[in-house]
Order: C-alpha cells, then structure tokens, then sequence
C-alpha cells in the first residue's frame, strides 16, 4: 500500500519514521517550504530516498497534476495546517486519515487544546478521522483519551500526552485501513463545535483564581496571556496557582521574590515565573520585575 504523507514539523516527522520503521511504502512526503530554516522533516524523508514536495498550497490545480504521479492509495495527513482539496482528499483507493488533538466532535478548529485547558476540562484526547469538505467533521476511525492534571499546560497536554500517543495512533489506523477493519463513525456535531483560534487571551484579575490560572496555562507556551504595567503589555508563562489571598484589588503584587513574583486574584493568588515583554523574548519574572520596577503593592492589569 502506498502512503502519501502530508504534514509538517516534529509531529510529521515522527510518523514518517514510525511509517518507515514498520515497512509502509511511503511514496511521496508532502509539507510547508523552509521558509530558511532547517528542517530535519524534509531530511529525514530525503535520507529515506522518498521525493520531496513543499508547496505554498496544497490546493493549486499544479500540485493536483503532480500528486497523481505517486499513486498513492492513501492519504496520511500528520499535523497539516494548509486546506486540502476534496480532489486530493479523495483521490486515493483507500482515502485520507487525519489526526486531530482533540476528542472530536468537541473542539474542532486549530487551537483545540488550548479550549480544553481554558475550559478547565478534565480531559481530552485524540482523534484519527477521515476528513471531508467541513473543518474536522468527517467520520472517526479511531479515538484515545488522556486526563488533563489541575497544572498541565497546554505544552505538557501535547508533548507529554498527545504526541507520541498521536503518532502510535496513526499508525495504529494505518494497519486497520490495510486490514479492512477501519470504521468510519459519523460525528454527531450537535455535540461540539469549531472555535476559533486561541490568538490573544487578556488576563482579567478579577475573575476567579481558577479561571485566570486556566487561561495562563492554556496558553502556555503559545499564545501566552496578556496583562499590563504602566501602559506597556506583558504576557505570562510559568506560574503556580497558591492559596494567599489578601485584602488589596486583584491584580495587586503581594510579594517580589527571586524566583518571581506574587499576584493578588480572587480566591487566591499566581506566582509568575516566566514573562514575556512587549517585543522582547521570554524571561525570568524575578529579572522582568528588576528591569521594570515591580514591587508589592502595584497593581497589574
């Protein structure tokens, strides 16, 4: 059976491997141009003697034409951000199977474990599917589950959880298309929806402790949650949520320590370990604070 794989970045790359290790035949590897960057994806898959095609869009008419050529009896799509057309989703014998981090029909759409973490769930998974015309609303072939801790962030959901599971799983669905046993399970999507992507989340201190320390790991470590001093934004990465609680607005810094500093919220309080200024590139909270001035009794937000 001859796999055409399509995705991209470290993910991409470890299903190519997995692919390679257990004898699949992967005829062509599709992904993003470098952009100038190194990209041990494309070589990885050039080491293996597999052609190599980085398109800006997979759905250029051109890129169409050329697909062909590999015959590919299924689509693998490993990580893939761009839209691909029904021409090619369909095209092969056997079709397309795609991986979703997300326990669909629930948070479909880029940013589904950053919704999960903001939402304070207790869970999410994965999700192999055949994808059709819709955002992540085709037929489930296969699902796994994973517990979200109080202190995931959504770095340790994916690498820690999602990643390697995601990987056992797409090949897991590999064998079960070869075998003829993979199902296809209509999604009922009364049970979901698709959300947008998780692209600036502001902090407000004076919603409950557990709201804004779900924000600020559910963007942890991307997009990162967003307050302020003295006019100029800062976002907020590593923290601890702690029981200290105080009389003073939300938003107020009880304590600057050398390991970070201390916020004031209702029911409770964040320690900030890591910070990122407007412009600049992440830092430790207690040399952030240093730089700017931060002391008890100022008032974020």
């Amino acid at each position: 059976m001859k796999i055409a794989l399509i995705g991209q970045a470290a993910f991409g790359e470890k299903v190519l491997k997995a692919l390679a290790e257990a004898g699949e035949e992967v005829a062509v590897v599709y992904m993003p141009p470098d952009g100038g960057k190194p990209n041990s994806f494309r070589e990885a898959a050039e080491t293996l003697g597999i052609p190599v095609r980085q398109h800006a869009r997979m759905r250029d008419p051109e890129v169409f034409e050329e697909y062909k050529t590999f015959g590919a009896d299924l689509n693998v799509m490993a990580f893939v951000t761009d839209i691909v057309p029904l021409s090619i989703l369909n095209h092969p014998p056997k079709g397309t199977i795609q991986y979703h981090p997300s326990l669909l029909p629930r948070h479909r759409g880029a940013s589904a474990i950053n919704w999960a973490v903001i939402n304070g769930e207790p869970k999410t998974g994965l999700t192999i599917f055949w994808p059709d015309e819709g955002l992540d609303t085709g037929p489930i072939l296969l699902q796994k589950e994973v517990t979200i801790e109080p202190d995931d962030t959504i770095g340790s959901v994916y690498f820690n959880k999602l990643f390697d599971l995601g990987v056992a799983a797409m090949l897991e669905s590999v064998q079960m298309v070869k075998a003829a046993t993979a199902p296809k399970i209509v999604q009922d999507l009364g049970q979901g929806e698709y959300e947008p992507v998780c692209k600036r989340m502001v902090i407000d201190w004076s919603y409950p402790i557990g709201v804004v320390y779900n924000v600020i790991r559910g963007c942890n470590p991307s997009p990162g949650a967003v307050t302020g001093f003295n006019g100029q934004e800062f976002k907020i990465f590593d923290c601890e949520r702690r029981p200290e609680s105080g009389a003073q607005a939300p938003g107020t810094i009880l304590e600057v320590t050398a390991e970070g500093f201390l916020v004031l919220g209702c029911g409770g309080s964040i320690f900030v370990k890591r910070v990122q200024p407007a412009g600049s590139g992440k830092v430790a909270a207690a040399e952030f604070a240093a730089n700017v001035g931060l002391a008890a009794g100022v008032r974020l937000g």
